[in-house]
């Protein structure tokens, strides 16, 4: 089974049985559940922001969405490809009631998914999410008659209005990023990258850009995820021209990482620590990332003598806190920056346009930016679970023998050592836990999770 129904959307592959995959009675039945709760919250006309990414299937399940919202009287945006963050914002410029976002971010070809947002442009609530969750399964829906369905009104122009608002951010320097004449290589993975980062990079001052897998088929030329193993081509080029850096998006162009000029990766876990380092030195304020991100961010917040938090995994909850904070910066450690005055939605384009404006002023290179960071190394594993043994006596058996560290409880388990974490996560789609912990090298990494491993081995 391949459909994934949660309280922020439905994913799934394409293809197969309803209810099972993502097929056409499921993309109707998930479109009509969230126009109903639209019209539901309250009364008079509804219009909501479509739009996706460049993946194979998007055709279809735009016009599928689409129509069933037209079928309800809602009004629809057709913004068409697009970027994430482009229809987030997009839902705001058009004070429209509400977005969704065609896209299964960095997952491979066949799967698509309906993202959901609310008038602000934001992902809907965990109780939002429930209520479209039960009208979908209740099939709770009242159609509009033929004198009163709503209608197509094309939007052409929300990419160039994001644009605009990066170029026009008082942090993003188009001078100095023009006066350090950067050559680019960028890896478009097929999808909306291919249009959406030169038309950002063009509009900050870059010249010389050079588009891999620009043809936007959606049959995407590798693992759209953007770790290391599936950015090789993207390493060598930069390296083989020469380039300043290389920029690699996922298809939605939400989740960003950079090649240093050696042909090495930055980190992707890195692109949140050098934006906010860039933003603490113009403006103080709190820092936000998920348990599992990178202590760095919390040693360049200190150093900055501001305050760092941590939330449960998941961008509905990074921004949550970030609003609680009052964050100047935030994100996920997965290459998602959250620039909260900008818009509270992860944003490539915008955390290109200020990590180039930071490199461009520091007159580093991008290995040598890099390095002036602290050094932490991950390790990510992940163990089947035996259905006899329940994850909170595992959560117990660990607290009790670390009882003497820092423990959080907020997202299943994270136990802070001196210099070193580890933070144990329940799937919910499979019976496994997973084991994320970091630490001054990656030996150490590797290290503890397979001492925790061998712990939760040995609990009867």
């Amino acid at each position: 089974m391949s459909l994934i129904k949660s309280i922020s959307g439905f994913r799934g592959t394409i293809g197969g049985k309803p209810n099972d995959n993502l097929t056409p009675i499921d993309i109707v039945k998930f479109a009509s559940a969230y126009g109903s709760w639209l019209k539901n919250k309250s009364a008079g006309p509804k219009k909501v922001v479509v739009g996706r990414d460049g993946r194979m299937s998007g055709a279809m399940v735009e016009a599928l969405v689409e129509q069933s919202l037209l079928a309800l009287g809602i009004d629809v945006i057709h913004v068409g490809l697009s970027t994430t963050p482009t229809v987030e914002m997009a839902v705001v410029f058009e004070k429209a009631d509400g977005g969704i976002i065609l896209t299964a971010s960095h997952n491979p070809k066949e799967w698509n998914a309906l993202k959901l947002l609310n008038e602000k442009g934001e992902f809907v609530s965990g109780e939002e999410g429930k209520t479209i969750l039960a009208l979908a399964a209740k099939e709770d829906f009242n159609y509009a008659s033929v004198d009163n369905m709503g209608k197509i009104l094309h939007n052409e122009d929300s990419l160039a209005k994001h644009i605009h608002a990066i170029v026009h951010y008082p942090l993003v320097d188009i001078q100095a990023i023009k006066a350090a004449n950067f050559s680019v290589v960028v890896d478009a993975i097929n999808s909306s990258g291919a249009f959406a980062v030169p038309a950002l990079l063009e509009a900050i001052g870059v010249e010389k850009i050079k588009v891999l897998n620009a043809e936007m088929t959606g049959n995407f030329a590798h693992n759209p995820e953007p770790l290391k193993e599936h950015l090789t081509d993207l390493c060598n080029t930069v390296v083989q021209e020469k380039a300043h850096l290389g920029i690699a998006v996922d298809p939605d162009v939400d989740r960003l990482c950079f090649v240093s000029e050696d042909g090495e990766l930055f980190g992707e876990e890195y692109t949140l620590v050098a934006v906010a380092d860039y933003i603490l030195q113009n403006k103080k304020g709190a820092t936000v990332s998920n348990l599992s991100s990178t202590r760095a961010l919390r040693d360049v917040t200190e150093k900055q003598g501001c305050s760092y938090f941590a939330s449960a995994v998941g961008e509905v909850n990074v921004v949550n806190m970030m609003k609680e904070q009052q964050a100047v910066i935030g994100g996920e450690g997965n290459g998602g920056i959250i620039v909260p005055d900008l818009h509270y939605g992860r944003d490539a384009l915008m955390g290109i346009a200020l990590f180039l404006t930071h490199l461009a002023k520091t007159k580093l290179s991008c290995s040598a930016l890099r390095a002036s960071y602290p050094a932490y190394f991950m390790s990510k594993k992940k163990m089947d679970l035996d259905g006899n043994i329940s994850l909170d006596k595992i959560f117990a058996t660990l607290e009790h023998q670390f009882g003497q560290y820092p423990i959080n409880t907020i997202d299943d388990l994270k136990i802070d050592f001196d210099n070193k974490w580890v933070h144990l996560r329940s799937s919910n789609t499979e019976p496994i836990i997973r084991i994320y912990t970091e630490a001054p090298n990656q030996a150490t990494a590797d290290e503890l999770a397979d001492e925790i491993i061998a712990i939760i081995g040995t609990i009867k």
